[in-house]
């Protein structure tokens, strides 16, 4: 079986809802649909069938919100309910994804799908969303961070973790991380009153004007990076920093995550090789990351810290 895409079936629904799975290759004039509960997906001979179907050629979705039962098709009115929140990051893909992850407008996503080298899909796990409040989430998120503006439908399908992107040679792996497993309400997201040119990231030479106020989580960087240059102990800060945003969906994972990036930044300012800046970063988090995602996320960090620094020096 496809673990990681029966683990990604199970988070996101129940067994005993209906969901539409689409079948897309890049050679045929129309994908193949087909409505089924999460139940019988979830058994072994339909996911070798998915797995199959995959390995020649076949992309494989699955739509973001459960289907009314009896539901022959994934029109707007077959949805039964809303629930995910969901965007599409296509364009400057990693720095437009690090600034939805430190911005106080949206909590911490449920589920980041990294769809081919710096694409992704970031998901939040809701509840108490009608489809009119959904859509129009939907498309002030994508003003906001730059996400792709025609993926706000409610029938929107998203790629499947744990099978292959068949639209790259070699093909790329649809991977998965899960930040935290809150179920959010529409409070949670506060984005009736933003100024895009505040959220988004510089790009090139163009200019902004300065946002009259700085948001907390640029006042915690600033906080993070002084203290750090000043000897600081990385796990004396990230303890003060997750008790500092208690209000954060996942205080202890955006602390260490903002002071770790920090720390990168800093070791590579000062001529660190990237390698051993990755060592160090798995060496400080080994206790309390997993053995698995450790050295991923330590890449990954890394990596953001290196580009941010490109950034700078280009601005």
């Amino acid at each position: 079986m496809n673990r990681i895409a029966a683990n990604f079936l199970t988070r996101s629904f129940a067994s005993c809802e209906t969901i539409a799975l689409l079948l897309r290759r890049e050679d045929a004039p129309r994908p193949q649909q087909r409505v089924v509960t999460v139940e019988q997906v979830l058994a072994s001979r339909y996911m070798a069938w998915l797995n199959f179907e995959n390995d020649n050629g076949a992309n494989i979705y699955v739509s973001a919100n459960p289907l009314r039962a009896g539901s022959r098709n994934r029109t707007k009115e077959c949805i039964a309910s809303v629930r995910h929140i969901y965007i599409d990051i296509d364009d400057d893909g990693d720095a437009r994804l690090a600034t939805l992850r430190a911005s106080d407008l949206v909590p911490t996503p449920t589920a980041i799908i990294s769809t081919s080298p710096g694409k992704y899909q970031s998901l939040w796990r809701v509840a108490g969303f009608d489809f009119e409040h959904q859509e129009q989430t939907l498309k002030l998120i994508a003003q906001a961070f730059g996400a792709d503006p025609a993926c706000t439908d409610r029938n929107r399908v998203l790629r499947v973790p744990g099978f292959l992107n068949r639209k790259y040679s070699p093909a790329h792996p649809v991977a998965v991380e899960y930040p935290t497993d809150a179920i959010y309400g529409p409070a949670e997201f506060r984005l009736e009153n933003i100024e895009v040119s505040s959220v988004l990231p510089r790009r090139g030479n163009a200019r902004k004007s300065p946002p009259a106020k700085h948001s907390h989580s640029e006042d915690d960087w600033a906080w993070v990076c002084a203290r750090l240059i000043h000897g600081m102990d990385a796990t004396k800060l990230t303890h003060e920093l997750t008790s500092r945003r208690a209000d954060k969906s996942d205080p202890i994972y955006y602390a260490q995550r903002t002071v770790d990036v920090a720390s990168a930044r800093l070791w590579l300012g000062q001529g660190i090789p990237i390698d051993d800046v990755i060592t160090m970063l798995e060496v400080r988090r080994r206790f309390e990351i997993p053995v698995a995602l450790c050295s991923a996320r330590a890449r990954e960090i890394a990596a953001a810290a290196q580009r941010m620094i490109a950034r700078r020096k280009t601005a």
